[in-house]
């Protein structure tokens, strides 16, 4: 591998005045005001109007990070005020579009062409900024930041039953206190947040966040913030997201082995075996702590799994490698994951139609994957994918459904796709692709789905039944023992003696029809009746014909 030249700090020797040029990064670090108290520090400070553009844009995008440089702005000004250095403006502000584009090095590049002309040692913690600065001939110092764990002031709500913690502005601080299933919410204060105390609480977590091994920031938005800070995953929503500062902080209170859930070695070889597995349930029932328990399961046989997780906050060995969304496209996570080629892929959350769309390429191409998701009930989860597959490709891609619920599995559906007509049809050439759904614990068929016109279908085969069982002892059509509704490709066709009839749809005249001497009417499927009877139809309502 490349090892990279260490950068030559080039700077003054302690106590000795100089021209210094801070850049953007060793501003939110806090690092500058630091150093000048301990006087390894003096002389001209040159803060570049870049880099206080690009504070306050993101101060004013309610980003946490501009809100900190601008906290430690001010603390250099004060420290210029007693005489501990001389602090100044200097350079053109950036246009729009240059701190728009600031990842990719546009006000980098000012701030150097700043340290360049004043002939300033320039002070970072950015290793590209330096590097780059290094290559000019600009005497560079590197700030490496230390890392270590330190306590967050959210940190004392969290006792030892704590799940949650739920902080909101002029409100009581609450919490989930309990298990997955079994919690309720409490009290954890008796006094009221302020918002100057969340704000502090937020920057808190964000600069220490920068700062601390074990803990990154993974989404910062304007509005939003999301930390993952060691077990603990933060949440900081402001205005205009919500009403209110909110600061909603999680962290997993157990850490299961697959041993914990007692399966039978059916259900093992299942795992083993399955293909595409979705792990399913409502929020805090327990599926992400399954899915963890699901992972290590298989790292420890002997697979190489890797995870996509939006934040990346599963409590994984480090064998098993964390790939975040926020960091790269779906494209991105893709080309990653069929060019590293792992056995299990760990899909944590699916939300968004693209995450269902990078589980299905993922899944058509081979790779096994287990996707978590939320849904209320096991059938719920399946019909996620409605909409967003094709009906004869369902099957292909899911053919596991586990249902956690209160920390446990209540339940496991097996999926496969048969050629056949759906239950309760009679005639044979409506024969279609019928997705079977069963209880995988006694292989009884508890659901189907189908396309029925334009319509898919998804019924419940027990329901379904005694629906069809009170449409049999009434005939079907009420009064007469002759009549029989079914359906070919184009057409809903109805035999019934000759003559003129009212078609009644759950009691109600709906309209009249002729039968010719042949004893039938063929009503096409895309017709406005033949569309109302097709959706009567589909909704099993009972119709009769009078």
């Amino acid at each position: 591998m490349k090892k990279y030249k260490k950068i030559r700090n080039n700077h003054s020797k302690l106590g000795q005045a100089k021209t210094f040029v801070l850049d953007t990064s060793v501003i939110i670090e806090r690092v500058a005001s630091k150093l000048i108290k301990q006087e390894k520090i003096s002389g001209k400070v040159i803060i570049p109007n870049a880099a206080l553009s690009e504070l306050e844009h993101q101060a004013n995008l309610n980003q946490e990070t501009g809100f900190i440089g601008l906290d430690e702005l001010s603390e250099l000004h004060e420290l210029a005020k007693h005489g501990k250095i001389e602090m100044e403006f200097q350079g053109s502000r950036p246009e729009a579009g240059q701190i728009k584009h600031a990842k990719f090095g546009e006000i980098d590049s000012i701030v150097r062409d700043l340290a360049l002309k004043n002939s300033a040692e320039l002070i970072t913690a950015d290793f590209v900024q330096a590097k780059s600065a290094e290559s000019l001939g600009i005497s560079v110092r590197f700030i490496k930041i230390k890392k270590l764990r330190k306590t967050l002031s959210l940190e004392k709500f969290f006792e030892k039953d704590v799940m949650s913690v739920h902080l909101k502005e002029d409100a009581l601080p609450y919490g989930k206190k309990g298990a997955p299933g079994n919690w309720h919410l409490a009290k954890l204060g008796a006094k009221e947040l302020s918002r100057d105390y969340l704000q502090r609480m937020a920057k808190e977590t964000v600069e220490k966040a920068r700062i601390t091994e074990n803990a990154f920031i993974e989404t910062s938005k304007p509005g939003l913030t999301i930390v993952q800070y060691g077990e603990f995953r933060i949440i900081i929503v402001k205005p205009p997201i919500s009403d209110g500062i909110e600061i909603t902080a999680v962290r997993p209170l157990k850490r299961f082995f697959i041993g914990h859930y007692n399966l039978d070695e059916k259900v093992t070889k299942r795992l083993e075996r399955a293909r595409g597995i979705i792990i399913a349930g409502e929020p805090g029932s327990g599926k992400s702590t399954f899915a963890q328990a699901l992972a290590e399961f298989y790292s420890d046989s002997g697979k190489i799994v890797k995870t996509v997780e939006s934040p990346r906050d599963l409590q994984l060995p480090a064998k098993i490698t964390q790939y975040s969304k926020n960091f790269a496209s779906s494209g991105d996570i893709h080309d990653i994951l069929f060019l590293s080629r792992p056995d299990y892929i760990i899909f944590d959350e699916m939300r968004t139609t693209p995450d269902f769309t990078l589980y299905t390429d993922l899944r058509l191409a081979g790779s096994e994957c287990i996707g978590v998701l939320h849904s209320a009930s096991p059938i719920d989860a399946i019909q996620r994918f409605i909409g967003r597959l094709e009906i004869g490709m369902i099957a292909s891609v899911v053919d596991t459904v586990i249902y956690i619920e209160a920390g446990k599995i209540a339940r496991i559906l097996s999926l496969s796709l048969r050629i056949r007509m759906p239950s309760g049809m009679r005639e044979a050439d409506l024969s279609r692709p019928v997705i079977e759904i069963k209880d995988f614990s006694d292989g009884k068929l508890l659901y189907e789905i189908y396309k029925f016109g334009d319509e898919t279908v998804v019924a419940e085969i027990e329901k379904r039944f005694a629906q069809d069982s009170e449409r049999e002892n009434k005939n079907n059509f009420g009064h007469s023992s002759k009549s029989e509704i079914y359906e070919d490709r184009k057409n809903i066709i109805i035999r019934a003696e000759e003559g003129s009839h009212t078609l009644l749809i759950d009691g109600r005249p709906f309209t009249s029809i002729s039968i010719s001497r042949n004893g039938e009417v063929r009503i096409n499927k895309r017709s406005k009746l033949g569309t109302k009877l097709l959706k009567a139809l589909i909704h099993r309502k009972n119709i009769e014909l009078q």
